[in-house]
């Protein structure tokens, strides 16, 4: 249907369907038409209402026969090119006021003498006046089709009508040209002395403020500041008896008001005393605003289309039709009807022809159950005056107390691609420019003054104009493409910096020629873009890559440097290797994600009693730190356990080696185990660190781990140890907490799942290890994994098998590159 969001009011859609089928469809234009007769009937009766009072005031000023007064008024209508309707308003606008009325319901006050003493034009103003005010509904409408002609008339800039209250205030029943704050704050006037609508109110005699400061020292002047308004009128609006309307005319002209001026708002006066009477509406009083009333306040603030719809029921309570109670003053219907022509009309007599559209049905939808209806776009069509209309919308309708707030969007094709062409120069932040060579004549786009920072007021440059804004060392290129073009047709794309406030932009230009037959260039199209935003970013990019890849190389180099140090101090077995009797297998896996070096080790020495010491740790973080760190624990344990220091004080020396070293946030995990060969005893104690996993004949545990601080998390940590006794076959494994971790799952999961490997691949077979592995390890590791394999052999022979060579009676420790 359409596939673009322009969005114009200038249209009101069409009103529904009231049936379900073609007969129904069908009886509905037949309502419609008699319903349309009888608005034309109406407006007839109307019509001859006010011709027949014209020609009283005819018949009381010349004492002509009614047939003469007719024929009076059909004379100067046709000498003057008007129309009936406009030469009765003018002859009632032109009846002075009366100085009593015995009854205050009569049609007219007594008609003077002579016609009105202004110019001809006077007379016009009043026809068109009056004219307007037969559609007006309510006050406020009264006032706004006031201001519309009395700006142009009187220079006016607001209109106010008060009304006397019964409580002795005035009340404003309508404005135009005044805020809604302003409305807000003089809505009710309290009976006040000084107050210029109150005085014409009880003396019947106009009010000419035209003197600001003498004013302001004698009335109480509407308005923050006063001086928005230097000039005013206030007139009685004749009624019979006691003023009961007062008419204000705010200007913010500060010149007096003209004979001619003062005698069209007098007219005015007269004029709008006729259409008060006339509207059968009783006007609302504060406090008491019906919905018609707020809504319409609402819609005056609206900037898009929407009305305000009261359906109309039938005697078994179906909905026959829909009137139109309120409309935003920016509605226009496909016929050019406007907001205020709209109001009052019933929607199938307006819009016979879209009776038996799913539109209708949307609308009962809504009332029924109370969900807004929300339309698909539709196409309307009609005829006006026979010539078909069209036009495509989307509409929304949502219940509204009784009635239905009805919204749009149109959709107009050409808005629609001038929208789109804005939009792209918009977000491309890029202008369109022309320069005919022929003619001299240039346009650009509003986005291109934007674009290279130009005041539009100073108009577009000459094409040979625009190197004087590039900078000096891109004026000389961005001359040369230009000449080319000019001369030779040829079309360039040319980057070129500006100087501007915020600093210098980058813009490209991009250009082409249109020839003539022989090949002479005639005309440039082209555009500018703002290609600042780009260039930034393609700037930060190339200093981010830079300072990526030298930080990669100082990360790689890192590495190795950890990498060979760690090597040098801890080199890896090649092979199993017995200690006091138990077979110790290492593995080593480092981590694949990231480019540093961990610090996780191992230890397996013989000491100098011929006891054991198995060490493994995990010091917290990477790199050279951590690898410094791991080096200082090692040689520190190694050291006091070899001296005779115990587990536990050994475990809390390092603790406080921790703490005062150079990088004091630094912590590491460690568990270590002295094994005595003569009484097949394990001695072992903690710091932080997973428990050692035992096999034993096909069952698996985990050891209960003794009390243990990681180290370097407090000043007084409290470490305590453990024993367990070794049997034939047993297998001990000892690991850091890559075996185990992996993102997004807990500690017991990996655990549990050592468990079961260790399980499955615990018969103490050479190739054991690496199957618990290839089980335990994902394909891609975070963090280094270290695994320290004791095993007791199962059989006295097996512990004498090959002996632990002079050269490996040292330590192994698992390097972490």
């Amino acid at each position: 249907m359409c596939d673009a969001r322009r969005v114009t009011s200038e249209s009101v859609p069409p009103m529904g369907d009231p049936g379900t089928g073609a007969d129904s469809a069908a009886l509905a234009r037949v309502v419609a038409r008699q319903r349309a007769e009888l608005e034309r009937l109406r407006d007839r009766a109307a019509t001859a209402a006010v011709l027949e009072r014209a020609k009283g005031a005819l018949m009381a000023l010349t004492g002509c026969t009614p047939d003469a007064a007719h024929d009076e008024l059909r004379r100067r209508a046709r000498d003057s090119g008007r129309t009936l309707v406009e030469e009765c308003w003018l002859a009632l606008g032109s009846l002075p006021p009366a100085k009593e009325e015995a009854d205050p319901a009569a049609a007219s006050p007594p008609p003077r003498a002579t016609p009105p003493t202004g110019a001809p034009d006077l007379a016009e103003a009043l026809g068109r006046m009056g004219r307007d005010l037969v559609r007006v509904g309510s006050p406020q409408e009264l006032a706004g089709c006031l201001l519309d002609q009395l700006a142009s008339e009187v220079r006016a800039d607001a209109v106010l009508l008060y009304e006397r209250q019964a409580e002795g205030g005035i009340e404003l029943i309508g404005h135009a040209g005044a805020d809604r704050r302003f409305a807000a704050q003089w809505r009710h006037v309290p009976p006040l002395a000084g107050v210029p609508a109150f005085e014409v109110l009880a003396t019947g005699e106009p009010l000419w403020l035209e003197d600001l400061p003498a004013d302001r020292t004698r009335y109480l002047l509407s308005g923050s500041p006063p001086e928005r308004w230097p000039t005013r009128a206030w007139l009685p609006v004749p009624a019979g008896g006691a003023g009961r309307v007062a008419l204000g005319v705010l200007r913010r002209h500060d010149q007096p008001f003209e004979p001619r001026e003062r005698e069209l708002l007098r007219a005015t006066a007269r004029l709008c005393a006729g259409r008060l009477r006339a509207l059968d509406a009783p006007r609302e009083t504060p406090g008491e605003l019906g919905l018609t009333a707020a809504v319409q306040a609402v819609f005056e603030a609206l900037p898009g289309a929407a009305v305000l719809l009261t359906p109309l029921r039938g005697p078994a309570g179906e909905v026959e039709d829909y009137r139109i109670d309120a409309a935003a003053p920016r509605t226009v219907d496909v016929f050019g009807r406007t907001g205020r022509d709209m109001v009052g009309r019933r929607i199938l007599e307006s819009y016979p022809s879209v009776a038996g559209e799913p539109l209708w049905r949307g609308y009962l939808t809504a009332l029924e159950t109370g969900v807004p209806f929300e339309g698909e776009p539709f196409a309307y069509q009609d005829v006006s005056d026979g010539v078909a209309v069209t036009a495509t919308y989307s509409v929304r309708a949502a219940p509204l107390g009784e009635g239905l707030l009805v919204s749009w969007l149109r959709y107009d094709p050409a808005e629609r691609q001038e929208q789109r062409l804005a939009d792209v120069q918009r977000l491309g932040n890029l202008g369109w420019a022309n320069w005919n060579l022929v003619t001299g004549e240039i346009s650009w786009s509003a986005q291109a003054y934007a674009v290279v920072g130009r005041d539009p007021a100073r108009g577009p440059l000459e094409l040979a104009e625009l190197p004087g804004l590039a900078l000096p060392q891109d004026a000389d290129q961005l001359t040369a493409a230009i000449t080319g073009l000019v001369r030779r047709g040829r079309a360039f794309d040319a980057p070129f910096r500006v100087e501007a406030p915020e600093g210098v932009r980058h813009l490209r230009l991009v250009a082409e020629a249109v020839t003539e037959p022989d090949g002479t260039p005639a005309e440039v199209h082209g555009f500018v873009q703002d290609l600042t935003a780009q260039r930034s970013a393609e700037l930060a990019l190339v200093k981010s890559e830079r300072t990526m890849l030298l930080q990669r190389g100082v990360l790689q180099a890192e590495r190795a440097l950890a990498a060979r140090l760690q090597h040098a101090l801890l080199p890896l077995p090649s092979k199993p290797v017995r200690l006091a009797g138990l077979r110790v297998e290492v593995a080593y896996l480092p981590a694949q994600a990231g480019i540093h070096v961990g610090g996780d080790w191992f230890s397996a020495i013989e000491l100098p009693d011929a006891d054991a010491l198995f060490v493994v740790g995990d010091v917290a973080g990477h790199g050279i730190d951590a690898v410094a760190t791991m080096a200082q624990l090692r040689f520190t344990a190694k050291g006091m356990v070899s001296t005779g220091t115990s587990l536990t004080v050994a475990l809390a020396r390092l603790n406080q080696l921790l703490l005062h070293s150079r990088d004091g946030r630094r912590t590491a995990t460690m568990i270590m185990a002295r094994y005595e060969p003569d009484q097949q005893l394990l001695t072992w104690a903690q710091a932080g660190h997973p428990p050692p996993l035992l096999v034993r004949e096909g069952e698996v545990r985990y050891l209960d781990r003794p009390v243990g601080m990681l180290l370097g998390a407090g000043a007084r940590p409290s470490y305590e140890s453990a024993q367990l006794r070794l049997a034939p076959g047993d297998r001990l494994l000892l690991y850091t907490d890559g075996l185990i971790e992996r993102p997004g799952e807990g500690l017991d999961v990996g655990l549990a799942r050592l468990a079961e490997a260790a399980r499955a691949h615990g018969d103490g077979g050479g190739d054991s290890l690496d199957a618990l592995l290839a089980a335990m390890v994902a394909d891609e590791r975070r963090d280094d994994v270290c695994v320290l394999d004791i095993r007791m052999p199962a059989r006295v022979d097996d512990r004498t098998e090959e002996p632990v060579d002079a050269a490996d009676a040292g330590s192994w420790e698992a390097p972490n590159g």
